[in-house]
């Protein structure tokens, strides 16, 4: 198979057309396009779909690139390290993580980072959806309690729990009568939360009055009196221990836990290596205290 070419179809793959790719590399674009034309005439498949405005990998052309991508890149990182003598972290870094742990700690992550390995450049991406990660071409995902995935493995990067909390000034029910909540998002129907509190096992009746889309909102308004809510300890630690907030119970259902993702089918590179160690150095026991105090400084 011509090396050359294949990593010129990657390259298309990767960008998702022969223009954006010509574009990103200064190559020409009738370079690209012939290239990857005696790649397929080569294997006799049909690797892209060209439409008029869109381009598209065929079935076979994804298989090939899923599994050639990562090969090439570790082949231009082994030749890069072989150049300068050593595995020193560089290159792009690509990373997806969730909302709220972006908010609270990825800013400084990320600052930290690059401070003490300055030739990666990071490029992080906030969003709660679960991305492929191989076709996206990500290096690293951080994710709350991910499914299975048989073409990624992971360590847990830091545990947490929902506790149901309140401002002071609102009362809970001796009566059944449903409370307000605020819950995040808006698919969430009335039913009874159950907690466990220091007398035993309790469940109180809801009435979601504010559905809001993140959990630092939540938070606002539960500070504010809107309603009580299930949030994790790490946001609502220094409010509890300052009595802007009431710690009602723990709120019933599985632990949190937030994961470190990456492809299993390649050795790490040195930039995701890196990055896994900075975490575990910000994080080393991966408690709800820690993410806490991370927050607080």
């Amino acid at each position: 198979m011509d090396l050359p070419a294949l990593a010129d179809f990657n390259l298309v793959a990767r960008h998702g057309g022969f223009g954006r790719a010509a574009r990103a590399t200064g190559r020409p674009k009738a370079t690209l396009s012939r290239r990857v034309a005696e790649l397929e005439s080569e294997l006799g498949l049909r690797l892209l779909e060209r439409g008029a405005r869109s381009l598209k990998l065929t079935q076979e052309g994804m298989a090939l690139y899923e599994r050639t991508g990562r090969l090439l890149t570790e082949i231009d990182e082994t030749a890069a390290e072989i150049a300068s003598g050593g595995s020193k972290p560089r290159g792009r870094l690509r990373i997806s993580a969730p909302l709220l742990f972006s908010q609270l700690a990825m800013g400084r992550l990320a600052a930290g980072f690059r401070l003490r390995f300055p030739e990666v450049r990071l490029d992080v991406t906030t969003e709660d959806r679960a991305v492929d990660m191989i076709e996206e071409a990500y290096d690293l995902v951080i994710r709350v309690n991910p499914r299975p995935d048989e073409r990624l493995v992971g360590r847990i990067l830091l545990r947490d729990r929902l506790v149901v909390v309140a401002s002071p000034v609102l009362a809970r029910s001796v009566d059944g009568k449903p409370v307000p909540v605020v819950v995040r998002g808006s698919g969430e129907q009335p039913s009874d939360w159950e907690l466990s509190t220091p007398a035993g096992k309790a469940r109180i009746a809801v009435d979601p009055v504010l559905a809001l889309s993140s959990m630092i909102m939540v938070r606002d308004a539960v500070r504010a009196g809107a309603g009580a809510a299930r949030l994790p300890v790490s946001l609502v630690s220094r409010d509890l221990a300052a009595g802007a907030l009431v710690h009602w119970g723990d709120a019933e259902g599985p632990e949190t836990t937030l994961w470190t993702l990456y492809p299993s089918r390649r050795l790490l590179s040195a930039r995701v290596s890196a990055f896994l160690g900075y975490l575990r150095e910000a994080f080393p026991q991966g408690t709800p205290e820690e993410l806490a105090a991370f927050i607080a400084d």
